[in-house]
């Protein structure tokens, strides 16, 4: 009887022994208990023991927790590692990683839901350098919130629009890229210069009507004078010399150049003509002129809108190789196709709109703070309305462009600078500013393109000096510094002049 048991027991080993001989329930435990002490990614694991089998041995049929025997799928979608032991990089690509975040692929909702969040959030802050300012958002609405004094309530909602303005053209860019050419460029014409359309309308609607005209100049004036004299400038002292050590120029497209050249001169027609009737109807009562004139800005305001959407069709579908850049030559071909890949969009066209709609929310509460200190500030007699609204408030809106005006223009890629250049001017005198003085009409606010008579010649001379630099379709280092400039003379006038000085009498 025992030699018999023995034998059954020696006859047992050697079929957990033997794979020949095992049947395949058996083989199965073995390759398990053999391949367990390597496999550390269950759940529980602790110096090679797992739930209380030793020597990393387990069983599906023996766990109360399911499948732990190295297949175990971990919390956050990785391969091969757990939430107690990750794999290296783990957090490094939780925190850092600008393209994606672990558990967005998680089947379970309740971690992909908030791994979809947190991607986007990420992914949003780490856009740009300038999302560091982002810290001033809270401050500029507590300060708004707790009527601290106009400047401070001003200078914190000042600096908070600007990483906002940053974060709104990023999402803005997500969303184009995904839409293909033709709507991406609509949808770059329509959120392209949101910042100022949100001051601008919380502005009107608080009756502040010369700080919109003001900003409406401003904005045109610092995209084609001091974005693209510092493209100029930046471009032509990095691209300073060729391949022999002569000096050279930047080109670009001068068909593109005229063209928007042209529109610039025109829109420059439409502010001097409300002007100009105006001091002809001299003899005229004050509200018989206003009358006329309001009458006169908005059918052109209705003109200047439609000529818009045909610039458009004409941009976008009829004409498109009379904007198109010219083609790179082999050297740069590479790099360039290098460059296309690194910039396809990062976020979903849903996660783009999200951003979208949140922090323009958030611009909304700011410049609603920012414009109701302006009144404030203005009675400390430091500065004019006229100063923040052609100076100030450009720079909040168009500080992100700016900036990706300067780079491009840097890399040689003049084209797309003058897009970012004068393309935003375009929206501004051809869009923005109509759309305002329809939206006035709307609401019951005067808004007309009868501006101030020094804001007037200071524009249409910035739009001759700019079409004569443009039209060969070169640029050099001394053309951007002779922008910037003009610029310069232009702020300092304005500064200059006491607040109370300036009227459109």
């Amino acid at each position: 009887m025992d030699k018999s048991l023995d034998c059954n027991s020696s006859n047992s080993h050697e079929n957990l022994t033997n794979p020949t001989v095992v049947n395949p329930k058996s083989r199965e435990i073995l390759r398990r208990a053999e391949t367990g002490k390597a496999q550390d990614t269950s759940y529980g694991t602790t110096n090679g023991t797992t739930n209380g089998f030793a020597n990393g041995s387990s069983s599906n049929s023996f766990s109360p927790l399911g499948n732990m025997n190295g297949e175990h799928e971990p919390l956050l979608g990785g391969q091969g590692s757990s939430i107690l032991h990750p794999e290296p990089g783990f957090w490094r690509h939780v925190f850092i990683n600008t393209r994606s975040s672990p558990g967005t692929n998680n089947p379970n909702p309740f971690i992909r839901y908030p791994a979809h969040l947190w991607n986007v959030t990420k992914v949003t802050l780490l856009s740009s350098w300038i999302n560091l300012l982002l810290v001033f958002v809270p401050l500029g609405i507590i300060a708004g919130e707790l009527e601290w004094s106009a400047p401070w309530v001003f200078t914190l909602n000042f600096f908070a629009i600007i990483p906002l303005a940053a974060v709104l053209s990023f999402a803005t860019e997500e969303i184009a890229g995904r839409l293909g050419e033709t709507l991406g460029g609509l949808v770059n014409a329509t959120f392209g210069n949101a910042v100022e359309l949100i001051v601008s309308i919380v502005a009107l609607r608080a009756g502040e009507i010369e700080v919109v005209q003001s900003s409406m100049i401003g904005s045109i004036l610092s995209n084609l004078l001091l974005v693209l004299g510092m493209c100029f400038f930046l471009g032509g002292v990095y691209n300073m010399r060729g391949a022999d050590g002569n000096g050279i120029e930047q080109r670009f497209s001068s068909g593109a150049a005229q063209t928007t050249s042209s529109l610039m001169t025109l829109a420059s027609a439409s502010m001097i003509l409300p002007a100009a009737l105006y001091g002809v109807l001299s003899q005229a009562d004050e509200d018989n002129k206003k009358a006329s004139i309001l009458v006169l800005s908005r059918g052109t305001a209705v003109i200047l809108l439609f000529l818009y959407v045909l610039y458009l069709y004409f941009a976008l579908r009829t004409h498109k190789k009379l904007f198109e850049p010219e083609a790179p030559d082999a050297q740069g071909l590479a790099s360039t196709q290098e460059e296309q890949e690194e910039e396809e969009p990062v976020l979903g066209p849903w996660a783009a709109a999200f951003v979208l709609v949140v922090v323009t929310v958030i611009i909304s509460f700011c410049a609603d703070y920012m414009v109701d200190s302006i009144d404030a500030l203005v009675a400390t007699g430091k500065i004019s309305k006229t100063f923040i609204g052609l100076i100030l408030i450009p720079i909040v809106g168009n500080a992100a462009e700016h900036v990706t005006a300067c780079v491009v223009a840097v890399k040689n890629k003049m084209d797309l600078a003058m897009g970012v250049a004068i393309g935003s001017s375009i929206q501004i005198a051809l869009l923005v500013t109509p759309a305002l003085v329809m939206l006035g009409w709307a609401i019951g606010q005067p808004m007309t393109l009868h501006f101030e008579t020094f804001e007037t010649i200071a524009f249409a001379l910035s739009v001759l000096v700019v079409t004569y630099t443009v039209q060969d379709g070169k640029s050099n280092y001394l053309e951007g510094a002779m922008l910037l400039g003009l610029y310069l003379i232009i702020a300092l006038a304005f500064w200059a002049s006491p607040a109370d000085a300036l009227g459109k009498d």
